[in-house]
């Protein structure tokens, strides 16, 4: 068992409707010393990578991306849920369904924060459908940028996301794939390979 597992099994809760609750470390409170953690896991399985843009959607997706942009040394971009009045100019724009909000967001993100010359690694805290994912792959096709990877701090491994995802060829990399959730609140993780 891996230290984001170890976290999850003694702080996580599973909730009615395949919830799993983090937020005590992961999206709403947040555990500094765990997320650089994963920034150094997530470096240590894309490091030969050659990353020039950590690419998120706001908001939980950022807390996680800040430490894995450190680890490269580059910058975090994310796609933002709500157009400010300060976002003008040419805009990439994609439709995110939320599985826990069950809403569809259109998500941007300025041109001027990616382009065709980009290596990407996207990255979010949680991972279900991959829609989230999805949109952000629309964006980078939108852009010419590549995609070097996406890495998932937990993914429900029983839900659809990370097979299509791998299918596609996409490097996914999940710190924690839940297989699944008890009623009585055991979590199952997937063995790692």
């Amino acid at each position: 068992m891996n230290f984001l597992e170890e976290r999850i099994s003694r702080d996580g809760q599973v909730r009615e409707g395949d919830i799993l609750k983090v937020d005590s470390f992961l999206n709403h409170q947040l555990d500094i010393a765990l997320l650089e953690q994963i920034g150094e896991a997530f470096y240590a399985h894309f490091r030969e990578k050659k990353i020039t843009r950590v690419l998120t959607v706001e908001s939980s997706g950022i807390a996680v991306a800040f430490p894995v942009a450190r680890m490269f040394g580059v910058p975090v971009v994310f796609a933002k849920k709500a157009r400010s009045m300060n976002l003008d100019g040419d805009l990439y724009t994609s439709i995110v369904h939320s599985y826990t909000y069950n809403v569809d967001n259109v998500v941007t993100l300025s041109r001027q924060y990616l382009h065709g010359d980009d290596n990407v690694l996207i990255v979010d805290d949680f991972m279900a459908n991959g829609k989230a994912v999805q949109g952000l792959l629309d964006i980078c096709g939108q852009a010419g940028a590549s995609v070097a990877g996406i890495g998932i701090a937990i993914e429900k491994g029983f839900q659809n996301g990370g097979r299509l995802l791998r299918e596609a060829g996409y490097d996914l990399y999940s710190l924690a794939i839940v297989d699944k959730m008890e009623d009585d609140g055991t979590i199952v993780f997937r063995p790692h390979a």
